[in-house]
């Protein structure tokens, strides 16, 4: 297949994608080799060439959580665009010099810090100018309102590279980042939505009772569930909806956090930090509910930083039926950074990137925009 821009057509592209979550803890940046004439097979991934994450400086993490919790003025959120511009510029050149690498081009994602689908908007943090200097090749970004403009939701996109990633085979994955997401193929059809939270509110739980960016393997949710409030809590207008949908940090964020805090407050601390994990495990096995039933011999795959929670994993275990193994063909953290980088390369091809099906768009259409160095 011939791109859309002045790229290689004597070898497979070396891409870089760069992908920062809903947990807001900093930018992995992934080096792959991508085949481009084997998108009409499916299978254009060749290589992992190597990764990095960059975990973001606690003050730049404070701005972003404040600008998803709408506590960041205009002039705060273009200085912090400026700020995340550089932050990935320096995480992509290190990746480059240490590998030796010379990128065809790059796919920025950007930092989501709103998200409001039902409006048609969202926004992502990034300066892909910045990015082109710093690497000298061509990088698309804003890949995610394309979709909007179609009547979308903007998200989830990476089922599609999942679909590309993985096997024929019945298979369904779990994302735990800071808002959790599944995909689910069945060997026919590929559905794919956010759950609801993931690590968002227990790494904000542990921020705020614990004075620590997170709890390390959930050691400290050693408590009992509270039924009462998982009840109130799971009946959030969020878990009503029908897919096509999906939710960010200003539904299952520091604002939701705030309003529940007193309740919270009046149970001692483990039993906050269970109650919490129980109520992501519960909006996954619900979610999860629509899908029945699976496939037979379904494969159930999670990754994420959530994977690490032990609490978390314990509770998902005792509400699903489906096994969950550890997904390690990637590193942790690389998975979406390198289906960002298929996505930048299904869209110099001119290959749609969104999944109306999954989204909700009215059409299949190629996403992003080009900044040429």
């Amino acid at each position: 297949m011939r791109s859309r821009i002045p790229l290689p057509e004597d070898r497979p592209w070396r891409v870089l994608g760069l992908m920062s979550g809903t947990s807001a803890d900093g930018v992995d940046v992934v080096a792959v080799e991508v085949d481009p004439a084997a998108f009409p097979d499916g299978l254009p991934f060749r290589a992992l060439l190597g990764h990095r994450a960059t975990p973001y400086p606690e003050s730049m993490k404070a701005e972003v959580l404040a600008a998803a919790s709408n506590r960041l003025d205009p002039a705060g959120l273009c200085i912090l665009q400026r700020r995340l511009g550089d932050h990935h510029a320096r995480a992509a050149a290190d990746l480059c010099a240490n590998l030796g690498l010379k990128p065809d081009f790059a796919s920025l994602h950007g930092q989501t810090v709103q998200h409001h689908p039902a409006e048609g908007a969202t926004l992502q943090l990034a300066d892909p100018y910045v990015l082109a200097e710093a690497l000298g090749c061509p990088v698309v970004w804003d890949l995610r309102r394309r979709d909007l403009a179609l009547g979308g939701q903007g998200a989830p996109l990476v089922p599609l590279p999942e679909r590309w990633l993985r096997g024929a085979e019945p298979w369904l994955a779990l994302n735990l980042g800071g808002i959790a997401n599944l995909a689910y193929w069945d060997g026919t059809r590929l559905r794919a939505w956010d759950t609801g939270p993931g690590m968002s509110l227990l790494d904000l739980a542990a921020h705020r009772w614990l004075g620590l960016a997170f709890d390390p393997g959930g050691a400290a949710a050693t408590g009992t569930v509270h039924a009462d409030l998982l009840e109130r809590w799971l009946r959030h207008p969020y878990f009503l909806q029908e897919p096509p949908k999906s939710t960010g940090r200003e539904v299952f964020g520091e604002a939701w956090l705030e309003g529940q805090a007193p309740a919270l407050e009046s149970i001692p601390l483990p039993d906050r930090l269970a109650t919490l994990a129980a109520f992501s495990a519960e909006a996954v096995a619900r979610e999860t509910a629509r899908l029945t039933p699976l496939a037979a011999e379904t494969r159930g795959l999670v990754s994420g930083g959530g994977a690490l929670h032990g609490r978390l994993r314990a509770e998902l275990g005792a509400r699903l039926a489906l096994p969950l193994e550890d997904d390690t063909v990637f590193p942790s953290g690389a998975r979406e950074a390198v289906s960002w980088a298929l996505l930048g390369a299904a869209s110099a091809l001119g290959l749609p990137g969104n999944l109306p099906e999954v989204t909700g768009a009215a059409r299949p259409a190629a996403l992003g925009s080009w900044v040429w160095p």
